[in-house]
């Protein structure tokens, strides 16, 4: 059932997610977290910045009424899921540079004036580090 990865800042994509509130998938029949999924990779392939981050997928985060979500986590530091993204690489700039902020954070917190506008407003939920919670 599980897969083992490094303990590493990532980001994990729902690869079954609906490409919108009113559509399960693209025109070609794709769903939009796999569609997030890959343009997540390609950004991520073509910018040093991103060079430390994964880029991971699993079917179904949970988040159903989300479309496109995502989540991030790091070793030690809280983390997030976001969704209602838009399946392209603008999103995926977006997240991954608001992912890289918070890997190079001490906790997971990144300040608000860093955020990119790309993922303000689509922050669902943080979630403490196992054996940990928020002070």
């Amino acid at each position: 059932m599980f897969r083992a990865v490094p303990p590493r800042a990532s980001v994990i994509a729902c690869n079954t997610c609906r490409h919108s509130a009113d559509a399960r998938e693209d025109g070609d029949g794709v769903r939009g977290g796999a569609l997030l999924a890959a343009a997540l990779r390609d950004v991520a392939a073509t910018d040093d910045r991103f060079r430390e981050i994964a880029v991971e997928e699993m079917p179904c985060l949970f988040a159903c009424t989300s479309f496109c979500t995502i989540y991030l986590r790091a070793p030690g530091k809280v983390g997030y899921v976001l969704g209602k993204f838009a399946a392209d690489e603008a999103s995926a700039a977006s997240i991954l540079e608001f992912t890289r902020l918070y890997a190079e954070s001490e906790h997971g917190q990144v300040p608000y004036r860093l955020w990119p506008d790309g993922v303000k407003g689509h922050f669902i939920v943080r979630v403490p580090p196992e054996g940990q919670v928020v002070a």
